[in-house]
């Protein structure tokens, strides 16, 4: 598509567009969310360049109220006749809705902080810069002979604006970059992976992913088994990240949420009613944040209501100090609200990965899990895989590659028995997605049920 224009629309448009929108208000309340992207994908697999492509998407969402009863609608048609169509529809539906018991009043004009996420050398960026970043993989493993590679780059620009009949409109838009690289020995006994996320595409060096992938691809080959059990385990940030973003949960229904603490479906339920805010709840050196500002993060710096994000302390130095509040579990509660944020980050520490295996005389590097599937709500167990190399360790240093685990384990129970933290890194590729910071850690006990013969 041609470079002389902006791949997603501007404040100006997004504002014009849903200025539009509340001028069409027959109902009692009326709301709108307008989103702009474009994705650039190039995918590789086998050593060879496989799919390259491009998508540009633009859609409104349309919400009518009257009284306490609403519905929506959407639309990506943004003449008059469409806009009108999308109005007129939503308000017919709202009509004939059950009411909403928790229905909360729009809010009105709101102060956000600016989020700084956009990058045009991102949204400019090619079909041409990705087949050349990919190109980094693909040399590499062909070169070496006995290595198939197969990854994936995603490269986006995303704006999103609401507004509503209450005088609110905010604005915000985002670039990312996501690379992903699985790499297999050709005897099919050993896996490697690495990724790496940035909103500037500047700051992504493909070449060390792929060699890093191709690193743990060759040193995993020729796994050996060994007993399942309690183990100390090195967790690369990845693996960290895969259990930890799982205490959030987009902090509308998961473990953070003050409702489900509230009712008791949290394992921050205090006993005989109430949370555990002002409880320890894990090792004193864990601090877990959601920051939009936050230069690692970068996220939108409202929600999908517009009620405006800032920084939170969910847990810190291992106390609970917050849980997420909707507006309107905090009204029915007589707190503030939170707002629900998609940014999640664990604070880290200055010990790095190689230090944590120097100083472990037996355990388990895991470089990343999988499949991870809930067992236990109330106390946030999970069950999953390792995946794409596990290592054992032996008197301070990896000696061998192990078959995968599978494991019974909390992100609680994990921060509970603490070691050691690492220097905190941006994820990409984490199962609940959204924009998550996390440190490598070591920990003591960490629960591998079973072995997998999956590489």
């Amino acid at each position: 598509m041609s470079q002389t224009r902006e791949r997603v629309m501007s404040r100006d448009e997004m504002q014009a567009v849903l200025e539009r929108v509340m001028r069409l208000k027959n109902a009692d309340r009326l709301a709108a969310s307008l989103s702009s992207s474009w994705t650039g994908n190039t995918r590789f697999a086998a050593n060879q360049m496989s799919t390259s492509g491009s998508v540009e998407n633009t859609q409104l969402g349309v919400t009518a109220w009257f009284e306490n009863r609403r519905a929506g609608v959407s639309t990506n048609d943004f003449s008059d006749t469409g806009l009108e169509a999308a109005v007129r529809k939503a308000e017919a539906l709202a009509k004939i809705s059950p009411a909403d018991p928790e229905d909360m009043p729009l809010l009105g004009p709101q102060t956000y902080q600016p989020v700084p996420a956009y990058f045009d050398r991102t949204a400019t960026s090619t079909a041409e810069d990705r087949a050349r970043a990919a190109m980094s993989a693909l040399e590499l493993a062909r070169k070496a002979g006995d290595l198939e590679t197969a990854g994936f780059l995603i490269v986006n620009a995303f704006s999103q604006a609401i507004a509503n009949s209450a005088g609110l409109f905010a604005y915000h838009r985002t670039t990312g970059d996501t690379y992903t690289v699985t790499v297999r020995t050709k005897d099919g006994t050993g896996a490697g992976w690495a990724g790496a996320d940035n909103a500037d595409w500047a700051k992504l060096d493909f070449t060390k992913v792929a060699q890093r992938a191709i690193e743990k691809a060759r040193a995993s080959r020729n796994p050996v088994a060994i007993e399942p059990g309690r183990y100390t385990v090195i967790l690369e940030a990845q693996a960290v990240g895969d259990l930890v973003q799982l205490l959030g949960g987009g902090f509308g229904g998961g473990p953070l949420s003050a409702r489900s603490a509230d009712e008791g479906r949290s394992p921050f339920t205090k006993e005989g009613g109430g949370n555990k805010i002002g409880e320890k709840v894990v090792d004193e050196r864990v601090t877990l944040i959601s920051d939009p500002q936050d230069p690692d993060l970068l996220g939108q710096p409202f929600d999908g209501e517009g009620f405006p994000l800032g920084r939170q302390a969910w847990i810190e130095n291992g106390v609970l100090k917050k849980l997420a509040y909707t507006r309107f579990w905090a009204q029915k509660q007589g707190k503030q609200p939170t707002g629900s944020s998609s940014t999640i980050k664990l604070l880290g520490g200055a010990t790095t990965q190689e230090e944590m295996v120097r100083s472990t005389d037996r355990g388990v590097l895991v470089t990343r899990l999988w499949y991870l599937r809930q067992v236990d709500p109330r106390t946030v167990l999970y069950t999953g895989l390792t995946r794409d190399g596990t290592f054992l360790i032996e008197g301070g240093k990896v000696s061998r590659a192990i078959k995968n685990f599978r494991f019974n384990e909390s992100p609680l129970f994990m921060l509970n028995n603490l070691e050691t933290l690492g220097p905190t890194e941006r994820l990409a590729g984490a199962e609940g997605g959204g924009d998550i910071v996390m440190p490598p850690i070591k920990v003591r006990d960490f629960n591998f049920t079973s072995l997998s013969d999956a590489v």
